[in-house]
């Protein structure tokens, strides 16, 4: 009898603890994403909506979002209401939204917090981003082979690592393949602001350049070269649409695998608080679609670098390394540390313009 009595007890058993694996994998999830810019804006949140639209396709998953969040306060605001709400994961994408996201976490500690492109973290709450850099490197090799005059546009948001990261790996990707390029920088100090950015763009212009590229979320300056009958390279996705007769490629974010990882993660029980950093290989990254301004030749030489940075036989910051002012940053054969590239805060050479 008590054999009888036990084995019916771990069946018991096995049977409810496989009725709660089950229940938690079914789990029905409520997720929130909140956007600095507006979705429309073929831009990064744009991108960071695709990855969204991915997962509100899995079962059981119901997202919002809010746009045009402003970074401070009044996204500390957003962010509350919707753990007030009983969310199980929210997503803020943009680096202003850190403090805000890391002192909502702490007060509800049931609610999983995901931050784009931060460091912080908490029990709680994850830091994340992609290693678009890989991208620009690639995105800089076209730009590196299609100028002629050897002046390389950037339009730039904020002097913050993320931003300085892109412009170095896109400044050593045009050199690689043409020596002479510089890349010459301007400050919007906006993310969002599509006059303020076809502006910028037009000052770079002035000054010869025949390719522009950025770090904004709007078309501004993709509008800007083709008006000019220069070229452009977009940035988060396939900005072709905004300027056809100018686009050669675009440097462009696919969140939906990584999103899709961290739901199920989620529903599965096995989250846990990192810093997630993906790149090539994880599809998070990639380049768009040449345009047929492309030579063969150079997406030949473009795909080349990337099917080896792909396989890790390549990695974008290795020396030797120099900065603006010829001082060597990182020594022949040495591989920048991701912690040096969380923190960079400085050019490297040929890069032109302040890095403040």
């Amino acid at each position: 009898m008590r054999k009888l009595l036990g084995v019916l007890l771990c069946t018991a058993l096995v049977a409810l603890f496989g009725f709660g694996t089950a229940m938690a994998e079914n789990k029905d999830l409520k997720v929130g994403f909140v956007y600095v810019s507006p979705v429309g804006d073929a831009g990064y949140s744009y991108a960071h909506d695709l990855g969204r639209q991915a997962i509100a396709k899995l079962p059981g998953v119901t997202t919002s979002f809010v746009e045009s969040v402003p970074e401070g306060a009044d996204a500390e605001r957003v962010i509350r209401n919707m753990a007030t709400k009983h969310y199980d994961i929210i997503f803020t994408t943009s680096y202003g939204f850190m403090d805000p996201t890391l002192k909502v976490a702490k007060e509800f500690p049931n609610v999983t917090f995901m931050h784009c492109s931060g460091y912080k973290t908490a029990p709680n709450m994850s830091a994340y981003f992609g290693r678009i850099y890989q991208a620009r490197y690639l995105a800089g090799m076209v730009a590196g082979k299609m100028t002629k005059s050897n002046i390389l546009g950037y339009v730039a948001a904020f002097p913050i690592p993320e931003v300085i990261r892109g412009i170095d790996a896109f400044a050593l990707g045009a050199r690689s393949v043409n020596p002479e390029a510089k890349v010459h920088v301007v400050w919007t100090k906006t993310w969002y602001n599509f006059a303020t950015e076809k502006e910028a763009a037009k000052s770079l212009l002035d000054i010869g350049a025949d390719v522009i590229t950025q770090h904004q979320d709007s078309p501004g300056a993709q509008e800007a070269a083709q008006e000019r009958g220069v070229y452009s390279i977009g940035y988060n996705s396939d900005m072709s649409a905004a300027a056809p007769k100018a686009h050669l490629v675009s440097a462009v974010w696919n969140w939906a695998p990584f999103y899709t990882t961290v739901v199920e993660k989620v529903r599965k029980g096995e989250w846990k608080s990192d810093h997630y950093w993906w790149g090539l290989p994880e599809g998070i990254v990639g380049l768009s679609p040449y345009s047929d301004l492309v030579p063969q030749d150079v997406r030949d030489l473009v795909d080349a670098r990337k099917a080896e940075i792909h396989d890790g036989k390549f990695k974008v910051f290795t020396g030797p390394i120099k900065d603006q002012s010829g001082k060597e940053r990182i020594a022949a054969g040495d591989v920048a540390t991701d912690d040096m590239l969380l923190g960079m805060t400085w050019f490297v050479e040929g890069v032109v313009g302040s890095n403040e």
